[in-house]
């Protein structure tokens, strides 16, 4: 990790900077830490970095989201080997390649049969994005520099970009499994380290990004579920029964107490 961005991360560690060790770089801000804090006050736009959390425990799981981000042949895929895949089926050996159903086979025999538990990850399903009217080319671009400094050598992966929404953005599947047998678990602060060298690299191609956490921007820690989201779209919008509804159209007179007090039991 380079050091600009560990002194940007570091001033997300607002533990640190309240024990009072008295050094000197938690009463002072760094350059980078002052260029991290001019891009937020300026509203820079943010990047997103997102794991994508079902469809990865399985062989044939990790083909079908393959043939999904490449539009089953039309969008081309990128390797981690440097090769452009087309056409329908030109990926349909990357899970032998992985070697994805020996470690679904070694994950099934682990567990033993009739078990329930949920079998570990082969891959990390991973989107890369930024706000519409970025340059989808300098998103890919910034991606393919992020991916080849994190993992190459020792997580194989292959991407593709998408451009059919306004945001563009990248879908990276990533082996969970290294190639020297060490297992990626993904962490808050990894999330948070990779969204800081992705908007870097995103820098570096002379694009305005920004990494900060939601609470560093004043916004809420914590979004609402999708399955709330759901919820509220189906639910119909409750219309006024007859009464109410002439007491509250335009131009009726102001609502009497006894009026206001029946709306408010109904």
């Amino acid at each position: 990790m380079s050091r600009q961005i560990e002194e940007e991360l570091l001033l997300f560690n607002f533990r640190s900077y309240g024990r009072g060790t008295g050094r000197s770089d938690q009463t002072h801000l760094t350059p980078a830490q002052a260029q991290l804090v001019t891009r937020t006050a300026a509203r820079t736009p943010e990047v997103m970095v997102k794991v994508l959390s079902s469809g990865a425990g399985s062989s044939k799981a990790v083909q079908r989201h393959i043939d999904y981000i490449g539009r089953n042949g039309e969008v081309e895929l990128l390797t981690d080997e440097g090769d452009a895949l087309t056409g329908k089926g030109s990926a349909s050996t990357i899970p032998e390649d992985w070697n994805l159903d020996l470690q679904e086979a070694g994950a099934k025999n682990t567990l033993g049969a009739g078990r329930r538990q949920t079998p570990p990850r082969l891959v990390h399903k991973l989107v890369f994005s930024m706000p519409a009217g970025t340059s989808p080319q300098r998103v890919l671009s910034a991606a393919q520099m992020f991916c080849r400094e994190e993992f190459a050598l020792k997580h194989r992966y292959i991407m593709a970009l998408h451009t059919d929404e306004p945001h563009p953005h990248v879908h990276v599947v990533l082996k969970a499994v290294s190639e020297q047998g060490r297992r990626l678990n993904i962490k808050k602060a990894t999330l948070q380290e990779w969204r800081a060298k992705f908007a870097a690299h995103l820098r570096e191609q002379g694009v305005a990004a920004n990494a900060t956490p939601r609470r560093f921007r004043d916004q809420p820690v914590r979004a609402t579920p999708h399955a709330v989201l759901r919820q509220r779209a189906r639910e119909p919008l409750a219309t006024p029964p007859g009464r109410e509804r002439a007491l509250l159209s335009p131009g009726s007179p102001p609502l009497r107490v006894k009026d206001r007090e029946l709306y408010t039991r109904t």
